[in-house]
């Protein structure tokens, strides 16, 4: 049995969205703000995290700039693991939708505890897709004690079964993979 860690990333800097080639998809590069700087650091003070043999992180730059800050406080490698990134509006074409096509989609998914409405063609990622990518990579480390997963909180909501966390918050997971 593995003890999972998952926390969401610290606050987002995001002074330049729209701005320079932080727009579409890249505003996904952008890294935390000052206050999010400082809720990591408070978060690696948790000695729950004391154990930890490892940190894996999303890809996206919140994330691994969170990951970055515990793994010089903690003193504990990183690795990135691209199936750890946030939800996806369009999971069909992996497209970057507008802001208003991915919050009525975003919508869909909360009003419907995130399952896909019965009979719907849906291009939005459900919560049993998010799991099914999120375990196939906690199956890769079962061979660990304590793992730290820097995530997101939608991410955290419906692959934990938890309420949607605030940055910097700790959700313990506990897994064993089935072989």
């Amino acid at each position: 049995m593995t003890t999972f860690y998952f926390i969401r990333h610290g606050e987002m800097d995001t002074t330049m969205a729209g701005r320079k080639f932080y727009k579409g998809f890249s505003y996904n590069m952008m890294t935390l703000s000052e206050k999010g700087i400082s809720q990591i650091h408070e978060t690696a003070k948790d000695t729950r995290l004391a154990d930890a043999e490892l940190i894996i992180t999303s890809p996206f730059g919140r994330a691994v700039h969170s990951a970055a800050i515990l793994s010089k406080d903690l003193g504990v490698e990183m690795r990135v693991e691209t199936d750890l990134h946030e939800w996806l509006a369009d999971i069909v074409n992996y497209d970057f939708l507008s802001d208003e096509e991915a919050g009525s989609y975003y919508r869909c998914l909360a009003e419907n505890n995130g399952h896909h409405p019965e009979g719907e063609e849906c291009i939005w990622e459900s919560a049993d897709q998010m799991k099914k990518r999120v375990m196939a990579v906690l199956d890769k480390y079962k061979n660990y004690s304590t793992i730290i997963v820097m995530c997101h909180g939608t991410l955290m909501q419906y692959v934990l079964g938890t309420e949607h966390p605030e940055n910097g918050q700790i959700v313990k997971f506990m897994y064993a993979k089935k072989d």
